[in-house]
C-alpha cells in the first residue's frame, strides 16, 4: 500500500470530469438521489473531518488547523514522535480529550439510523472513515472501517501490542496538558512518564495507534475497504476534501466503474453529484426513510 500523503485536488477532478452532474438545483438532485438511494443494496459511506467538525472537533487540515504553532503534518509523523514524544503526546491528549467530551453530530446519527433501518431490509451500509475519534461507533454505527486508526488505541514500540484505552487522561503526567494556545510552552514530560505498555510487564513506550504521514494503511483494513468498494452500488462522500492519499482515491475508484457517487460537503466541487452545505443538515434529509421502504 502507498504511504499516507496529501494530493492536489485538481488531480482528483480529472477522475470525476464527465462522470457526474454539474451543480444545479439542490431540490431536483435530492429527488434524483433519493430514487437512487431507494434502490441501493450496498451503500459505502466515506467520511472525513467535516462530519466531526459539526461535533465541535477541530479540522486540523483547515487553514486555521493548528495546534499551538504546528500543523498536523508537523506532528503526525514517526520522525516527530522520535524527536519529541512529549510534544506529540500532548497534541494527541488534547485531541483525545476533545473527542471524549464531544457528542455525535446529526450526520453521525443519520448514518447510524440508516444502517440500522436498512439492515432490517436486507440492505447494508458500511462506514469507511478517515476520522480517528470513534464518534461513528458512539452514534451506533456497527459496520465501521477506521482507515486511519483510532485516538483510543495505542501501540507499544517495544512489543507491538495494540490495546484500547478510553482513560481520561491516558496517563497522569498528561493531565491538564495539551493547551493549544500558541504561546503555551511544551510540557517536556520525561519519556518514562508518558503512556507505557502494561502487557506482561513490558513497560515500553506507547504511541497513538493512528496512521501517520509517510506510513502505510493497515493491509487488513485496506483489503476490507477494497472489498466494500468493489461491492457497493452507491457511494457517499461526507465531510471530506479527499486530499489525503490513498483514501482520496476511494470515490474515484467507485465512480470509474459507473457507480453513483454523491458528495455532502461545505465546499463545492465541479462535476460531482454534490449537496453543498453542512452535512448535519443535508445528510439526514438524504438518508431518511424513503416512501418505498416497507420496514
Amino acid at each position: 500500500p502507498s504511504p499516507l500523503h496529501s494530493v492536489p485536488e485538481m488531480r482528483l477532478m480529472e477522475f470525476f470530469t464527465g462522470l457526474w452532474f454539474t451543480k444545479a438545483c439542490l431540490t431536483r438532485y435530492m429527488a434524483e438521489f433519493r430514487e437512487v438511494f431507494s434502490k441501493a443494496k450496498h451503500i459505502a459511506i466515506i467520511t472525513g473531518a467535516g462530519v466531526s467538525a459539526e461535533s465541535g472537533l477541530p479540522t486540523f487540515r483547515a487553514a486555521s488547523g493548528h495546534w499551538r504553532k504546528w500543523k498536523t503534518q508537523d506532528l503526525a509523523t514517526a520522525q516527530a514522535f522520535s524527536r519529541n514524544p512529549s510534544r506529540v503526546w500532548e497534541f494527541y491528549h488534547y485531541w483525545r480529550e476533545l473527542a471524549l467530551k464531544a457528542t455525535p453530530s446529526e450526520a453521525h446519527r443519520a448514518i447510524a439510523e440508516c444502517e440500522a433501518r436498512l439492515s432490517k431490509q436486507g440492505r447494508s451500509v458500511v462506514v469507511i472513515t478517515q476520522n480517528v475519534d470513534e464518534l461513528h461507533r458512539r452514534a451506533g454505527s456497527k459496520h465501521v472501517l477506521e482507515v486511519h486508526g483510532s485516538l483510543f488505541r495505542t501501540r507499544c514500540l517495544s512489543c507491538g501490542d495494540v490495546d484500547a484505552s478510553h482513560h481520561s487522561p491516558i496517563c497522569p503526567a498528561l493531565e491538564g496538558k495539551g493547551d493549544p494556545d500558541p504561546n503555551c510552552r511544551d510540557a517536556a514530560i520525561p519519556v518514562k512518564n508518558l503512556p507505557r505498555c502494561d502487557e506482561g510487564g513490558c513497560d515500553g513506550l506507547l504511541r497513538p495507534h493512528v496512521i501517520w504521514f509517510g506510513e502505510t494503511l493497515d493491509s487488513h483494513i485496506l483489503t476490507k475497504v477494497e472489498k466494500e468498494l468493489d461491492a457497493c452500488d452507491l457511494c457517499l462522500l461526507v465531510g471530506t476534501a479527499s486530499v489525503v492519499f490513498p483514501a482520496a482515491m476511494f470515490a474515484p475508484q467507485v465512480a470509474s466503474r459507473g457507480v453513483p457517487v454523491a458528495e455532502f460537503n461545505i465546499r463545492p466541487r465541479a462535476n460531482m453529484y454534490h449537496f453543498q452545505g453542512p452535512c448535519a443538515t443535508t445528510l439526514p434529509v438524504a438518508l431518511e426513510r424513503h416512501e418505498s421502504e416497507v420496514i
